[in-house]
């Protein structure tokens, strides 16, 4: 009988890691937070009132890319996933595994940049470590960050609240993270002005739900993009989603990239942009005001919740057809976050 090994695709964050996931860590670690899927785990604490709390490993290859670098991505990537729950967060850990041979130059710059990222998004490291292995036995660095944040009063944002005739908002253009690194790796021979649009995402949702506190999901379309995100809310839902093809902003570079290689935008990793699952009576006042802050400036409505095809989400093509919109199967880039 042959042994199950893991492959690189378990960790690009679609199909393959959501059936590693329920089959194999979901078993020995089940609970009711677990359970939820959600990029945080909400809890109530008698003294401190309702708490977020999250993790996240951070392995990017090249570790600077155009637009961050792996230091940035790990603060970002700690703040937004307390941000999608609707957490203001508290406090950040910080945990480093450094190659023998490192350079301590290169380390500072990297220290320098999470240092700024925090500074913008409102937020201190408190605490951390750091191993030191052997060369050879880390690609240079490895971050792996949690976070704590508290959850306001009146706050229920969770994934499986999404509900038929909600409008679906994202909040920009998609893929340019997945891009940047792909063209930083130049493994190509591709030449290109994008940007990761790597950025803590806190502030944006707070002024979100100063506007619409009854937000039913927000998540961010990190690794398996937009498409596997939408799916997995549908999912935990018992929802159906029909999104608009032509509402849904992707820059030409980005378009030009994916035709050139075979990709799907839908399924590109971004770290600065958010899908929110909004009531259909606040979703145009939502957009309205999303778009006066920076993140959100190109906010959109892209689609709706359905109460037909529940755990499907279809795109309604250009041409007036449509197609099914799976996760993500395998992978697309290797370590883009």
């Amino acid at each position: 009988m042959k042994t199950k090994k893991i492959l690189l695709a378990h960790g690009a964050g679609g199909k393959l890691s959501h059936d590693l996931v329920h089959r194999l860590f979901l078993p020995y670690f089940d609970n009711d937070l677990l359970r939820q899927m959600d990029d945080s785990a909400v809890f109530s604490s008698e003294k401190a009132g309702r708490l977020a709390f999250t993790t996240d490993s951070f392995v990017v290859k090249p570790l600077f890319f155009p637009g961050g670098d792996i230091g940035r991505l790990a603060i970002c990537g700690t703040v937004n996933d307390l941000a999608m729950a609707g957490a203001k967060p508290l406090g950040l850990s910080a945990a480093f595994i450094i190659e023998e041979g490192f350079p301590e130059e290169t380390l500072e710059k990297i220290l320098q940049s999470m240092q700024e990222a925090a500074r913008e998004a409102q937020v201190k490291i408190v605490t951390g470590d750091t191993k030191v292995v052997e060369k050879g036995a880390a690609e240079g660095l490895f971050i792996t960050t949690a976070g704590v944040g508290i959850v306001p009063e009146g706050v229920e944002i969770q994934s499986r609240k999404a509900r038929p005739g909600d409008r679906i908002i994202l909040s920009g253009f998609i893929g340019e993270h997945e891009v940047a690194v792909l063209i930083a790796r130049g493994e190509f021979s591709i030449k290109g002005e994008v940007k990761s649009d790597c950025a803590p995402l806190n502030g944006l949702v707070e002024m979100m739900l100063e506007t619409v506190p009854e937000l039913h999901s927000l998540r961010d379309p990190t690794r398996g993009g937009m498409a596997t995100v939408l799916w997995e809310i549908a999912n935990a839902s018992g929802v159906g989603m029909v999104a608009r093809e032509e509402l849904i902003p992707v820059k030409s570079e980005v378009r030009g990239v994916c035709e050139l290689l075979g990709f799907d935008p839908y399924f590109l990793a971004n770290e600065g942009k958010l899908i929110a699952i909004c009531p259909e009576g606040a979703a145009d006042r939502l957009v309205l005001r999303m778009r006066s802050h920076p993140l959100g400036k190109d906010a959109v409505i892209i689609g709706q919740v359905s109460g037909e095809n529940p755990g499907r989400v279809l795109l309604q093509t250009r041409i007036g057809g449509h197609r099914i919109l799976e996760p993500l199967s395998g992978e697309q880039f290797p370590r883009i976050c």
